[in-house]
């Protein structure tokens, strides 16, 4: 690197002994066993800052070849689940109901994908792969809630009118709508290890899922108040009030608990540990859904005393995984660094909002701020790679995947020290 940026250059450096040490296990979400510990590779080309040029690393477009099925799997499901879903939307709304609904339900989608881009910015996932999660919510999870809905109707109690709905509200409603949205996460977990590998991917697809369901949902409860409703203006305030304002984040913090027990899940790679944390993670999704189903009479105290607080524990939750997230970060590559593939400030420039943010206004200024935000990008990919390699699963696949990764570090760092 020059010397005249955000961060000055220390010198080659060495490939002393292994570094292990106790920071090797920086946060709980990145725990790594003593006989998983590997060194990194050494840098053999002699400098830090190379002079020869190299392509990017084939294993992106294998790693699209592999999605290809989960993603067109995913828009042919999506193809049929609109054949169900749209015309039970028109029923209940009618076109204008619909029209309105749709434009409406825009508002806490925006609230909630927004989150997600914030949740998302320090290693984002792929875009088509948001798509997917946000195509399964919003249309497949919708068709095969709808698919399930009559198996509970059988069995729930006719006494009453009111009876009957209290029962689809808490019991056929948490169990059958967060079953259809967590399939969607399963699925992610099995078909992309290389992206759903921890607490924060979790959240991210399961927010976007969640994002998915709330706005076709949305677009039903909207749409029936102008379709349906004697007082259309009215009614629609008040429920765009209580569901647009009020609760945004409803569907996302529930889908959100089976998303992040799924990604610790994911930490260290087993099929069957998947699988089971798919099942417990649905336990406190669909309790946090029935309690909220189940407020009444009561509902502002409930909202106040229960439904806020829960809001808050969880954006204290989502802000300790991403400052958990950065440590994990900075701790992989400071091994890097030690093997001789950047310098300690280097480190702190890529590991660290503050730099990072230095660093792209340092390059915005000399031409170079898209060499940049790819240079970041690959570190960061690189230190999740080497943190797949010491959770001890798929050691050699991911590290073929490293050495092609730290092959592309060397003229992406040419390409902004040049």
């Amino acid at each position: 690197m020059t010397s005249n940026g955000p961060w000055r250059d220390t010198g080659r450096q060495e490939n002393r002994a292994p570094y292990v040490e106790a920071g090797t296990n920086p946060t709980w979400i990145g725990h790594v066993d003593p006989h998983d510990y590997r060194p990194a590779p050494g840098n053999t080309a002699g400098s830090v800052r190379p002079i020869f040029r190299a392509s990017p690393p084939p294993s992106r477009g294998a790693t699209r070849g592999a999605l290809l099925p989960l993603l067109l799997g995913g828009g042919g499901l999506a193809l049929l689940s609109l054949v169900v879903v749209v015309p039970f939307l028109l029923s209940n709304t009618g076109v204008a109901g619909f029209t309105v609904g749709f434009v409406a339900s825009l508002v806490p989608l925006s609230a909630v994908l927004l989150t997600v881009y914030f949740i998302d910015r320090w290693e984002p996932e792929p875009t088509r792969l948001l798509i997917f999660a946000f195509t399964w919510g919003a249309a497949v999870s919708i068709a095969v809630t709808l698919l399930i809905q009559p198996l509970f109707a059988v069995v729930a109690p006719r006494t009453s009118e009111a009876e009957f709905r209290f029962f689809m509200a808490t019991v056929q409603a948490p169990i059958a709508e967060e079953f259809a949205k967590a399939l969607g996460l399963l699925l992610l977990l099995l078909a992309t290890r290389r992206y759903f590998d921890g607490p924060v991917d979790g959240v991210v697809f399961a927010f976007t899922i969640a994002g998915g369901f709330a706005f076709t949902e949305n677009i039903l409860y909207f749409g029936s108040e102008i379709a349906n409703s004697r007082n259309p203006g009215g009614d629609f305030i008040q429920v765009f009030i209580l569901r647009g304002i009020m609760s945004p984040f409803a569907h996302a913090i529930f889908t959100g608990t089976t998303g992040l027990i799924m990604g610790f899940a994911a930490r260290r790679w087993h099929s069957g540990q998947s699988i089971l944390a798919f099942f417990v993670g649905l336990i406190p999704a669909m309790i946090l859904h029935n309690r909220w189903n189940s407020m009444g009479e009561d509902f502002f105290a409930q909202y106040l005393g229960v439904q806020v607080p829960i809001f808050l524990l969880a954006v204290v939750a989502i802000g300790l995984l991403r400052f958990a997230e950065r440590k994990l970060t900075r701790q992989r590559l400071l091994e890097y660094a030690h093997a001789g593939w950047f310098t300690p400030l280097e480190v702190d420039m890529l590991a660290t909002p503050q730099g990072r943010r230095s660093a792209v206004q340092w390059a915005r200024q000399r031409g170079r701020e898209r060499q940049m935000k790819a240079f970041v990008r690959a570190a960061t990919d690189l230190a999740l790679t080497r943190q797949r390699i010491l959770s001890g699963r798929d050691v050699q696949r991911h590290q073929e995947d490293e050495m092609r990764q730290l092959a592309h570090i060397l003229p992406l760092r040419n390409a902004v020290a040049s």
